[in-house]
C-alpha cells in the first residue's frame, strides 16, 4: 500500500472515529439547524452543506434524515438546491475513496467476477448508474462504494449521479418541507392535503421510478425500429421442439393467435434424435442384456444374438408412433398456425419465413441446440456420427469409438455395447459423469467395465488418421501418444445453442459465455417482447426444463402487463438412463462442498431391498443430503434400477417442503422399489434417534416387568 492510500485510510478512520466519539448524530436534528438558521442563515447553509458532504463522503448513516431536515429547514427550493449538489459531491468523494483504497485489490483478486461487471460498465455504464440512482431499494452509499471499484470515469459518475438523484431528492426534500410546516401535533395540523400528498408521492416514488426506467429503457432499445400499427399474431414461436410446442399449445389454449415456425421436423431433437429414439434403443439393449443374463433367472441361456438392423428399425418405428403427438395436424387442430420454413427475425415484431412476413406483438425463440463436434484435424477422413445422426446407422460397426463421458456418451456407449459392438469410450476427465459424486461415477464405471466397455479416461483426442479401410484416433494420455483404431466414431462432447442465421445478431441480442441467449428471470432477452426458452436459453438442457421455461415465457409474453412470473429453478431433477440409472434432484456432495453448504449424508444400499433382490437388480443406493440436525432435504441422488421413477417422491417432497419424517410416515407398498425411499428415511431417523429419551423409556419398560 503506497503513502497516498495510507494517508487516506488514516483520514477516513479518524473522521469516522470523531463522528461517533463526539456523538455527532445528536446535532443532525431539525431543532439544532432550525435555531442556527434563524440566527445566521448563510452560515447555516454552509455548515449544513459541509455536514451533508461529510456524511455522504464518509458513507455514514443519516443522509436520508438530513434530506428531510434540509427540506424542513430551507424549504423545497433552497433545500433541493443545497442537497442536490451536496449529495453528488459527497457521493463522488466516497467513490474516490473506494477507488483509491480498494479498486486495485478487488480487481486483482476477483478478476473473473469483476470482468463481467467491467464489461457492462464500459458498454452501458452511465445508464446502469442512472438506473441504480432511481431505485430507492439500493442503498445510496453502496452505489458510491461499488462504482468506485469499476472503470467508470469520475466525471461521468458525478454528472450521472447529479441527474439521476434529482427525482428522488425532490421527493424527499418536498416531504421534509411539508413536515417543516406542521405547526401543531394534532389531527388537523398533520392531516393537511399537502402533507398527505407528499407522503403519497414518497410511497409511490419507487413504483414511479421503476415505471419511468422501464419506459426509458424501452424507448432506448426500440428506437432504431418501427413498430407496426397492428399485428398478425399475439405470439410467434420459432422452433417446434419441446419448448416451442408447449409455448404454442398454451397460447392457443388461452385463445391467443399464434404461429409456430419449424424448418425441419415437428417435435425437435427430443422426438427425432434425442429422448425418444435413445430410450427406444436403451430398451432394446436392456432386453438383449437380459437375454445374456437368462441363467441368473433360472432360465436356459439364450444365444439368439442381436439383429442390429431390426433394432435400429424398431427405434424409428417408435418415433413414428409418437410423431402424431407433435404433428402439424394435431397443432393445427388446436388452433396453431404451423409454418414450415427457416425464420429470420427482421425486427422485434417481424419475422420472415421464405418470403412471408409475420408481424407479432411478442416472439419466443425456442430454436433448440445441436451436438458440438470438436474441429479435430483429419475429421473429414473418418466415418463419424453425433447423437443427431447415429440413428441413420444400420450396419453394425466392429469397433465404435465414443468420445465423451457425459450422460449422452454413457447412455449410448452402454447401449451399443449390449447390442454386440465393441465400444471404446474415451474422455479427457478422470471419471465418467463428472457432475455427479465420486461414488456415483464409480458405480457406473464398475458396471461398464463388467459389461466389457473399454474405458479410456484421461485421454485427450488430438487428430484422426486413415489409411485404406483403417481409421485411427491419435490421443494423448499422461504425456504419451496413443493410437486407437476404430470403425466409426460417435461424438458426445456436449451441445451448443442454435442462435445463428436467424437475424438475432442484427438485433444485438446478447449471448452468454456458453453461447446461449441472454435472458432475465422472466425469460426475456434485451427486448422485453422477445423471449427465449429451452436449449437456446439454458442453463439446463433437459426436455422437461424446456417445457417448464416455456410456461413462464408464454404467460409472461401474453399477460406480463398484468403480472410477470420469475422462472423457478429451485427443484430441477434429471436422470441419466444408464444401467444402473442415475437420478438426482437438488444438491449433491460435490456441489454442497463447492458452495460451502453444511450437510449430513444418509445412505441406503438398494442391494438390501427385497424387491431389488427378487428382480436380480440388487445394486445401487439412495443418498440424501439434509440440513445438519434437521430433516429438510437439500438434495437426493439415486443410483439403481428405475432411479428416474424413484426420485419422483423426493422431487415432490422438496417442492412442497416435506422432510424425511414425512417420507418415513408414508405407507409404501411391499414389495416395491419405492420402499428404498422409506428405508433411506428410516436410516436418517435412526441416526437422529433421541438417545436420552430412549434411555428413560428403557428404564420404564424395565420397571414394568417387575
Amino acid at each position: 500500500m503506497n503513502k497516498t492510500k495510507i494517508i487516506l485510510l488514516l483520514v477516513l478512520v479518524t473522521a469516522i472515529g470523531a463522528f461517533y466519539s463526539l456523538d455527532a448524530q445528536q446535532y443532525l436534528t431539525r431543532d439544532f439547524f432550525q435555531s442556527l438558521y434563524s440566527e445566521n442563515p448563510l452560515l447555516t447553509v454552509g455548515f449544513f452543506f459541509f455536514i451533508y458532504v461529510a456524511v455522504t463522503g464518509l458513507s455514514l448513516p443519516g443522509a436520508a434524515i438530513l434530506t428531510l431536515i434540509g427540506g424542513a429547514i430551507f424549504g423545497l427550493g433552497t433545500g433541493f438546491l443545497i442537497i442536490s449538489f451536496a449529495s453528488s459531491i459527497g457521493a463522488t468523494l466516497a467513490f474516490l475513496f473506494s477507488r483509491t483504497l480498494l479498486r486495485d485489490w478487488v480487481q486483482s483478486n476477483f478478476t473473473d467476477y469483476m470482468e463481467t461487471i467491467n464489461k457492462g460498465i464500459r458498454k452501458d455504464g452511465p445508464f446502469y448508474l442512472a438506473t441504480l440512482r432511481l431505485i430507492p431499494a439500493v442503498p445510496f452509499f453502496v452505489i458510491n462504494l461499488v462504482m468506485g471499484l469499476t472503470p467508470i470515469r469520475a466525471w461521468t459518475f458525478y454528472w450521472v449521479s447529479q441527474l439521476g438523484m434529482l427525482p428522488g431528492t425532490i421527493v424527499y426534500v418536498n416531504a421534509g418541507a411539508q413536515l417543516g410546516q406542521v405547526k401543531e401535533l394534532s389531527v388537523s395540523g398533520i392531516l393537511t392535503p399537502e402533507l398527505i400528498g407528499s407522503f403519497v408521492l414518497l410511497a409511490l416514488f419507487p413504483w414511479l421510478a421503476r415505471s419511468a426506467l422501464e419506459l426509458l429503457r424501452r424507448r432506448r432499445i426500440y428506437k432504431p425500429f418501427r413498430k407496426p400499427l397492428q399485428f398478425d399474431n399475439n405470439l410467434t414461436v420459432i422452433g417446434a421442439g419441446s419448448a416451442g410446442l408447449v409455448s404454442s399449445y398454451i397460447a392457443a389454449a388461452v385463445k391467443a393467435k399464434v404461429s409456430l415456425i419449424e424448418k425441419h421436423k415437428m417435435g425437435g431433437d427430443c422426438l427425432n434424435t434425442g429422448c425418444v429414439p435413445s430410450k427406444a434403443l436403451l430398451r432394446s439393449a436392456k432386453m438383449a442384456h437380459y437375454m445374456q443374463r437368462a441363467e441368473e433367472f433360472g432360465l436356459e441361456n439364450v444365444k439368439a444374438g442381436v439383429n442390429f438392423r431390426a433394432v435400429m428399425e424398431r427405434v424409428q418405428s417408435v418415433v413414428q408412433k409418437i410423431e402424431p403427438h407433435d404433428s402439424v395436424e394435431r397443432y393445427t387442430g388446436l388452433g396453431v398456425d404451423c409454418v414450415t420454413g427457416s425464420a429470420k427475425v427482421l425486427s422485434p415484431w417481424e419475422v420472415e419465413v421464405d418470403g412471408r412476413r409475420i408481424t407479432s406483438r411478442n416472439l419466443i425463440i425456442a430454436s433448440g441446440g445441436r451436438p458440438y463436434v470438436p474441429p479435430l484435424p483429419g475429421l473429414d477422413r473418418v466415418k463419424w456420427y453425433t447423437s443427431d445422426t447415429i440413428w441413420e446407422i444400420r450396419e453394425k460397426p466392429g469397433t465404435l469409438l465414443v468420445i465423451g463421458g457425459g450422460p449422452i456418451g454413457c447412455e449410448l456407449a452402454q447401449a451399443f455395447s449390449r447390442l454386440g459392438i465393441h465400444v471404446i469410450q474415451l474422455d479427457h476427465g478422470t471419471r465418467l459423469l463428472h457432475r455427479e459424486d465420486q461414488d456415483v461415477s464409480e458405480q457406473v464405471q464398475a458396471q461398464f467395465i463388467d459389461e466389457g466397455v473399454d474405458l479410456r479416461l484421461r485421454h485427450e483426442a488430438r487428430s484422426f488418421h486413415a489409411e485404406d479401410d483403417r481409421q485411427w484416433l491419435e490421443a494423448g494420455v499422461e504425456g504419451e501418444k496413443v493410437d486407437i483404431e476404430f470403425d466409426a466414431v460417435l461424438f458426445a462432447t456436449g451441445r451448443q445453442a442454435n442462435t445463428s442465421n436467424m437475424g438475432l445478431e442484427t438485433l444485438g441480442i446478447e449471448l452468454t459465455e456458453r453461447g446461449t441467449l441472454q435472458v432475465n428471470d422472466y425469460m426475456q432477452t434485451r427486448f422485453p417482447n422477445i423471449y427465449a426458452c429451452g436449449d437456446v436459453a439454458g442453463p439446463y438442457q433437459f426436455t422437461h426444463v424446456a417445457a417448464h421455461q416455456a410456461w413462464y415465457a408464454t404467460v409472461n409474453a401474453l399477460f406480463g402487463r398484468f403480472k410477470k412470473f420469475r422462472v423457478d429453478y429451485s427443484v430441477i431433477p434429471w436422470c441419466t438412463f444408464t444401467d444402473p440409472e442415475v437420478a438426482r434432484v437438488g444438491l449433491n456432495e460435490t456441489e454442497a462442498q463447492a458452495q460451502g453448504i453444511e450437510y449430513e449424508v444418509t445412505k441406503y444400499g438398494i442391494d438390501d431391498l427385497d424387491r431389488a433382490i427378487a428382480d436380480e437388480e440388487a445394486r445401487g443406493f439412495v443418498k440424501v443430503l439434509t440440513r445438519p440436525g434437521k430433516d429438510k432435504i437439500l438434495g437426493v441422488t439415486i443410483v439403481g434400477y428405475h432411479a428416474g421413477e424413484l426420485i419422483a417422491e423426493y422431487i415432490s417432497a422438496m417442492k412442497h417442503g416435506l422432510g424425511m419424517n414425512k417420507i418415513l410416515g408414508t405407507i409404501h407398498i411391499y414389495p416395491t422399489l419405492s420402499e428404498s425411499n422409506k428405508y433411506a428415511a428410516g436410516e436418517w431417523k435412526r441416526a437422529h434417534a433421541p438417545e436420552k429419551l430412549l434411555e428413560w423409556v428403557k428404564k420404564y419398560h424395565s420397571r414394568m416387568r417387575r
